[in-house]
This record gives structure tokens, sequence and C-alpha cells, in this order.
């Protein structure tokens, strides 16, 4: 398998990232091969989906921050799950963590957003956990797109577990409207959720059209990350992107 590129800042300006979207099941695993994983692929960014919500949810998201050579940017029990991870390469300049509408018997949902800047590339950034309810998944799916609008950004990446396939709708409108980066431009593994049959692609990266993807998928065979930390870590594996953001 190739090597997804590392992150750098070219002469023009733009930026070459990595982002990894990962549903961490409320660090209820392995938590050091979890930090093992996303240590192991150096994202930029950290798109969180279950991260700890509940008693002392602050100190156990900054352990595993630190631990991955992370720090917290936004989101985790403020909203509702989502999180946002990032290294120090990127420039913060405001974080927001947004609760959707809560449906009678389904699970409260958020958003965690952010806009950064890597040298002269301006992004906006977006974590998403949808519902398990597909009517609510699909409603769900259109304010991760109104939210990512009202960033005000020309550039933009979303990610999350979408508790569905390419093929269902809440994941047919996002990909409509953004580009499904392991479609684009696929790179490592392509199945997401693989504790039991059958096993599937559940969990995305998008980037809106002006984003450059160099490669999309599960870093399985990537340099420092193992089948048992894989295994190991959460119930979900991890897709990271390699993105070139435009500068402006």
């Amino acid at each position: 398998m190739s090597l997804l590129p590392n992150s750098r800042t070219e002469p023009d300006g733009s930026a070459v990232i990595r982002v990894l979207s990962y549903n961490i099941r409320s660090m209820r695993d392995d938590t050091d091969a979890l930090a093992r994983v996303i240590g192991a692929c150096a994202p930029d960014l950290v798109l969180v989906q279950e991260a700890p919500r509940f008693f002392r949810w602050r100190k156990k998201l900054a352990r595993l921050a630190a631990a991955s050579g992370q720090v917290i940017l936004s989101g985790g029990g403020t909203a509702a799950g989502p999180a946002l991870l990032c290294g120090l390469r990127a420039t913060v300049e405001r974080t927001e963590d947004v609760l959707l509408p809560l449906t009678p018997g389904q699970h409260r949902r958020g958003l965690a957003t952010a806009v950064v800047r890597f040298g002269g590339a301006r992004l906006g950034v977006l974590s998403c956990h949808l519902s398990l309810e597909r009517h609510e998944r699909y409603e769900q799916a259109g304010m991760v797109l109104d939210r990512l609008a009202a960033l005000g950004v020309q550039h933009a990446v979303a990610g999350g577990d979408l508790n569905e396939t390419p093929g269902g709708p809440a994941f047919g409108r996002l990909s409509a409207a953004l580009q499904d980066c392991r479609a684009t431009a696929p790179w490592g593994g392509e199945e997401t959720w693989v504790r039991n049959p059958p096993h599937r692609r559940i969990d995305a990266v998008f980037a809106t059209k002006g984003v450059e993807v160099l490669g999309c998928g599960v870093p399985e065979g990537h340099p420092g990350v193992t089948p048992a930390d894989l295994r190991t870590a959460t119930d979900h594996l991890p897709v990271l992107a390699a993105l070139r953001i435009p500068a402006g």
C-alpha cells in the first residue's frame, strides 16, 4: 500500500493535511491501543464520535489527546458525543458545539465544529454521529450541510459515523453536495464496521469541492497501525484522509 503524503505547507500557501475520523466508543476499550492508532496516523485534525460525555469526560478526552499528540479543539459532552482534536500546527479561529433537535425515544445528537487555519489555508471542520433512525438520519444530514454553510468558509471537511452505507439516503444527501473522500481517491481499507457481518462502510470523511483529495480509507497497513490495535481500540475502524487545502 502506498503511503499518504505527510502534512506540509506548500510554497503557494496551500496546506496538505491529514484528517482522521474515528468512533472511539466512549473510550470503553483499550485506550492505549486507541492512542497508538491515532498517533501513528499523525493527523492534523481528529473528528471524534462517541467521545466520553459523562463523569469527568473532559479529563478522559484530554488524556487521550495528550497520549496521541493532540489537543482538544471542541465538543465532547457539550456536543452530545462528537468532538474535535487537533495538532499544534492548527491555528484556531473559533469553535462551536451544536445540539440537534431531540426526537422522543432517540439519543440526543450534536455537532462539533470549528474554523482553523494551516498556513495560508482556512478550513471549516465538523464532526457528526447520525441517528440510528432512517428518517431522522436524513434530516440530520441536511443539518450537517446547513451548519457547514453557516461556517462561512470556502473550504470545509466533515466526517463521522453515519450509521448508513453509501447507498442510503442520508449518505447520498451528503455525497451529492460534498466529495465522499473515499470514493474520490480510494486508499487503504474500505469497510469501517467489521465486528459482525455484514461488514460495511458506515464512517466517512467528506470535503467541499475545492479541496483536493489525495487519498482516503481505513489505515490498514499504515506504518505503526497494527491489526491488534485496530481490533482492540474500539468497535469501529478509523478513516484517514490526506487533503490539499487551497490558500486564501
